[in-house]
């Protein structure tokens, strides 16, 4: 049986402290950090592997880890969610973004439906639909073909689409793969969507407006935004747009859209890119056989992610060693650092995922907690951070845990050698500086130029990003997230934190205010 208690209550996670702490720079100097190097690195899929020799973890504090995952019932907590169990607390649903790449467990039945079997439905409906418009049977009004795709949405409806679109854009071309160029409207700032507009053919462009409701605000501001750019154009804009929304909105039937693919209240937005959300737009920029590698990658890294050996199970791994170092180490932030420009907007993707899942300070039952949940998290891609905030990361006051993302070769394969080394070389140079210099740190007689090391960092390596490493990496920061919920006896599936600025807003705009709202609304001019 299945209990959900608090993480302080659990006779394991009060044992840690009692564990000695690991002097990373000392562990990794020399032939000793050569050997962690080598044993402590977890195959994942598609090639990767998670690699955290340089966390502050050795033998006994890995078996208390393991102790605390099967105290917290981590494994069983998570086959609950993926055979149907209501693990979102707060809105009464359950939580079934893994069946939009796979079955890991029984068939799971909602709403009088297989879940399974509706997603799979609407991926075959979005790929029929984008061969059609990279066919040419689905045209604009001259018949001509569509070029471009772009995709109005906000939050987990942009961030993450919008991260797996750049992730794999430059591999697409390379490939012969590309098909339609995509761009994205978020923001309610009309500069966004005029700055979108501006760049593109309108008369060439497909729209995808995406909102589950059909009602969120900024979303269908930019759609009356870009639907006057259309009229103003002399163009139809029934003929331009796609709805990606739920079958109960007021967009699932309207003649406004040319067709209108199904997503459901068990999908959260911030883990919606392997639904029909990212589907429609990665399937019409890449091709549906491209979106299909994407989900079969996450696919594989969730069966990983049910592994029930905690050391074999590199998401589950990855959330205790985070849970060790926010709560026993007392570290506040979480930096991830991907060395790969395709990854530019993927830490910003993880900033939702994860904050807006584990910034809570009450349990599943509403009930608070003592303890410290969720970390901040940030991130750049490498080698531009190092230009910017490894600054504070090498010797600032906190100790910032850092995870790195780094892959062997580039997604061109072309590449030019100065001074004796490609510039692949020189990235992924770099990336093991900066792993070892945060980890072992320098000695120095001029305090300034003094460095203490004993900075963690873990790094998960592949050969090349492509679709089934995204997926497999999106897969591994999802579950890990997952897994840290669990043990924090959060409910990651809910965001009541971002209602309440919707609610004043409403009444900003409705000229309900007084006091500071009122003062703030018309310093504003609104």
């Amino acid at each position: 049986m299945v209990t959900w208690s608090n993480l302080d209550t659990l006779a394991s996670y009060k044992e840690l402290p009692e564990v000695k702490k690991v002097d990373l720079a000392a562990v990794m100097s020399g032939e000793n950090g050569a050997e962690r190097v080598k044993k402590y690195s977890i195959p994942m899929a598609a090639g990767l592997s998670y690699n955290y020799a340089a966390k502050q973890v050795d033998d006994d504090v890995l078996a208390a880890l393991v102790k605390l995952a099967e105290e917290a019932q981590l494994s069983e907590k998570f086959k609950e969610l993926y055979n149907g169990a209501v693990i979102n607390t707060g809105e009464n649903r359950l939580v079934l973004h893994h069946l939009t790449r796979g079955q890991l467990g029984d068939a799971v039945v909602a709403d009088g439906v297989d879940k399974r079997a509706f997603y799979v439905a609407q991926q075959e409906k979005i790929a029929e639909f984008a061969n059609k418009v990279h066919a040419g049977e689905i045209t604009n009004v001259a018949g001509e073909k569509f070029t471009t795709v772009v995709q109005i949405g906000i939050g987990g409806s942009d961030l993450g689409p919008r991260a797996m679109y750049l992730a794999l854009e430059n591999w697409a071309k390379k490939q012969g793969l590309f098909k339609m160029e995509a761009k994205f409207i978020s923001n309610v700032d009309p500069d966004d969507a005029a700055a979108v507009l501006n760049s593109i053919d309108v008369a060439h462009s497909l729209f995808v407006l995406v909102s589950k409701s059909g009602t969120t605000l900024e979303t269908l501001t930019n759609e009356s935004f870009v639907k006057d750019a259309l009229k103003n154009a002399g163009l139809d804009a029934s003929k331009h747009m796609v709805a990606v929304t739920s079958e109960t909105s007021p967009l699932a039937k309207s003649d406004d859209y040319l067709a209108a693919f199904f997503m459901d209240d068990y999908i959260g937005g911030r883990f919606s890119s392997t639904s029909a959300v990212g589907g429609a737009v990665l399937s019409l920029a890449f091709g549906p056989e491209v979106f299909a590698q994407f989900l079969e990658g996450a696919a594989e890294e969730d069966k990983l992610s049910a592994n029930p050996d905690v050391l074999q199970n590199p998401e589950m791994l990855d959330a205790l060693i985070g849970v060790y170092e926010r709560n026993i180490l007392g570290y506040p932030a979480t930096a991830v650092l991907p060395y790969s420009q395709a990854l530019s907007r993927f830490p910003a993707h993880l900033q939702q995922a994860d904050m807006e899942s584990n910034g809570k300070s009450v349990n599943r039952f509403g009930e608070p907690v003592n303890y410290v949940t969720g970390p901040v998290l940030f991130g750049e891609p490498g080698t531009n951070g190092q230009h910017s905030f490894y600054q504070l990361l090498h010797q600032g006051t906190d100790i910032v845990p850092l995870q790195f993302v780094g892959f062997r070769n580039s997604q061109i394969g072309t590449d030019v050698d100065i001074q004796g080394s490609t510039s692949q070389q020189k990235l992924c140079a770099n990336v093991a500086a900066q792993i070892v210099a945060f980890a072992c740190g320098k000695a120095d007689d001029n305090r300034n130029k003094n460095f203490e090391g004993g900075r963690p960092s873990s790094i998960i390596i592949g050969d090349q990003l492509d679709p089934k490493a995204l997926g497999a990496l999106l897969a591994h920061f999802e579950n890990k997230i997952m897994f840290q919920g669990f043990i924090w006896n959060v409910n990651s599936f809910d965001q009541e934190g971002v209602q309440l600025g919707k609610v004043l807003a409403k009444k900003v705009l409705a000229h309900e205010t007084d006091g500071a709202l009122k003062e703030y609304s018309d310093l504003l001019n609104i």
